[in-house]
């Protein structure tokens, strides 16, 4: 978790001397195995593309982590119990499972009212349909704010 930190607050110099002015919008995604290089190649292009089309949209980074993001997928809320086992390297119940997060993308808004209009702009939808051919539904996704 700390290298991807460190990755993502080294995109912007700013960041890193406390002058940050715009919001990072942040998440990672495990891949689908079966993606085609066609696939992968879309969405690449696709990504590139989305600053052209959307006001507000800054810049846009995506590639593979320098370590897979380990996460835990629950049926249910993951109790305190069940907390305290995985902590001691013990077994929890078959409801818990790892999953990896091997890909990641940081998308800079020049603000919150930017990030709002991307979500529901047509170029983010068409985005959309790109994004699910190379990814497992469900990502982990976080905003850092100025």
């Amino acid at each position: 978790m700390r290298i991807l930190a460190l990755v993502i607050l080294s995109l912007s110099p700013a960041l890193l001397m406390g002058q940050q002015r715009t919001l990072m919008h942040c998440f990672t995604f495990t891949e689908i195995p079966e993606a085609t290089a066609a696939d992968w190649d879309a969405f690449r292009k696709a990504t590139e593309e989305l600053p052209s089309k959307i006001d507000g949209l800054l810049r846009v980074w995506h590639g593979k982590l320098a370590r897979p993001l380990g996460i835990l997928q629950t049926d249910g809320a993951l109790d305190a119990d069940n907390q305290k086992k995985l902590r001691e390297g013990g077994s929890v119940p078959a409801q818990v499972k790892m999953v990896r997060r091997q890909y990641g993308v940081c998308m800079e808004f020049r603000n919150e009212d930017a990030l709002k209009a991307y979500a529901k702009h047509p170029a983010h939808d068409a985005w959309m349909k790109v994004y699910e051919k190379v990814r497992v539904p469900g990502t982990t996704t976080f905003d850092i704010l100025p």
